[in-house]
């Protein structure tokens, strides 16, 4: 993997693509986390993030300018909150290929109001029942979803079952449904569990290091539940220090002694 850094920003590729658009080339460096955005001084109108490993899309500074994003092939599971506040200009937004599971993950899209384009093409998500219905409902201004026209009966029987007495009831039961955690943010409270903060704080970097979306999931749920993993050690044991190393000989000597 690789850090997005002031550096790479500057050393990528930029060019006027086919729109006539001024476009950053971030594609295949394996980036696990969007940030250091600052560095483009808001100059492109489009930034392309596919073939990199971001989980969350999150990370952004104030960028006016921007109109597209791509990020086709990534890993990405949750959508931040306030979007709007960061990219308030957001036309286009190209998220085929990620992990989004649940509907209720993409209601932060609903504040972006000027999104027309959004492709969740070969994500979960796009398999769930009331998929097409409960975006356009969600998304009134949005023109295409999966790249297929969004029309006006569509989106008007949309609003019929959503404004529906059950349509409400689904809506209920996809916030429920919807993934709410931050990969190591969404802890449990050491009052209900037996856990410790210490063990939690362990805990939270295991998720933060895990290495594949499974085992992220498999760590939340055990934690949601108030458990330790069992005989595997969540991280890597800290190399001890000298003063650790001599109090644990110290020990072993009192023992031998003893015995």
């Amino acid at each position: 993997m690789v850090k997005l850094t002031t550096e790479l920003i500057q050393n990528s590729m930029q060019y006027i693509n086919p729109c006539r658009d001024r476009e950053l080339d971030l594609r295949g460096y394996k980036i696990p986390q969007i940030e250091n955005l600052g560095a483009t001084l808001d100059q492109f109108d489009t930034i392309d993030f596919s073939d990199n490993d971001v989980r969350k899309l999150d990370g952004f500074p104030l960028l006016k300018r921007l109109k597209c994003l791509l990020l086709n092939n990534n890993r990405i599971v949750r959508l931040s909150e306030n979007l709007e506040q960061y990219l308030p200009n957001l036309e286009s937004l190209i998220l085929t290929n990620n992990n989004i599971s649940e509907l209720g993950d993409l209601d932060p899209l609903a504040t972006l109001t000027k999104l027309r384009t959004l492709s969740l093409m070969h994500n979960p998500v796009a398999n769930k029942q009331h998929y097409r219905a409960y975006v356009a409902f969600k998304l009134p201004e949005l023109r295409l979803l999966d790249f297929k026209k969004i029309k006006q009966k569509e989106r008007e029987e949309a609003n019929i079952l959503f404004k529906s007495k059950k349509g409400k009831e689904i809506q209920k039961e996809i916030t429920r449904k919807a993934k709410t955690f931050v990969p190591g943010g969404n802890m449990p409270d050491p009052k209900v569990t037996n856990l410790t903060p210490q063990e939690i704080h362990k805990i939270r970097e295991a998720i933060k290091n895990a290495s594949s979306l499974h085992e992220v999931e498999r760590l939340t749920r055990m934690l949601q539940s108030g458990q330790i993993p069992g005989q595997k050690p969540l991280q890597p044991q800290p190399t001890p220090t000298n003063g650790q190393q001599n109090e644990d000989e110290e020990m072993e000597t009192d023992q031998t002694n003893g015995q």
